[in-house]
C-alpha cells in the first residue's frame, strides 16, 4: 500500500507541476514584441526630434535617450498592468528589447533637427522675454 500511495502522490505532484508551467501563444508573443519595437522606435524618433530642437549635444543627448527609453519601459510595464509574466516570458523582453534599434533612430532624428537649427541660425528660447 505504501508504494501505491507514493506513486499516487508523485503523480499528483507531477500534475501540479504541469499546471505551474506557463504557456504562451506564439502569435500573441510576436504581437507583443511588435508593440515593444514600434513603441520604442516611435519614442526614439520623438525623443530625437526633441533633443535636436533643444540643442542637446554629446553625452547630454545620450542621457536624454536613456531617460526616454526608461520612461518608455515604465509605460510598457504599466500598460501590462505590472503583470509582465502574463504577456512576456521575461523582464528583459520589456526592458531591453529594441533598445539598440531605437538608438539608431534617435541619433538620426536628433542630428537632423539640430543641424537645421544650426544652419538657419535659429535657436529656441526657453524663457519668454517681455
Amino acid at each position: 500500500m505504501a508504494g501505491h500511495s507514493d506513486s499516487s502522490s508523485s503523480e499528483k505532484k507531477s500534475s501540479e507541476a504541469m499546471n505551474d508551467v506557463p504557456t504562451f501563444s506564439t502569435e500573441n508573443m510576436q504581437n507583443n514584441m511588435k508593440v515593444i519595437y514600434y513603441s520604442r522606435t516611435f519614442m526614439s524618433i520623438i525623443g530625437g526630434v526633441i533633443a535636436g530642437i533643444l540643442g542637446f549635444t554629446g553625452f547630454m543627448g545620450f542621457i536624454f535617450y536613456f531617460l526616454v527609453m526608461a520612461i518608455t519601459s515604465i509605460g510598457l510595464i504599466a500598460k501590462a498592468k505590472f503583470s509582465v509574466h502574463l504577456y512576456f516570458d521575461s523582464w528583459n523582453r520589456i526592458i531591453l528589447d529594441g533598445f539598440m534599434g531605437g538608438l539608431m533612430s534617435f541619433v538620426l532624428f536628433w542630428t537632423y533637427p539640430f543641424f537645421l537649427a544650426v544652419l538657419h541660425g535659429h535657436t529656441i528660447a526657453l524663457a519668454v522675454e517681455p
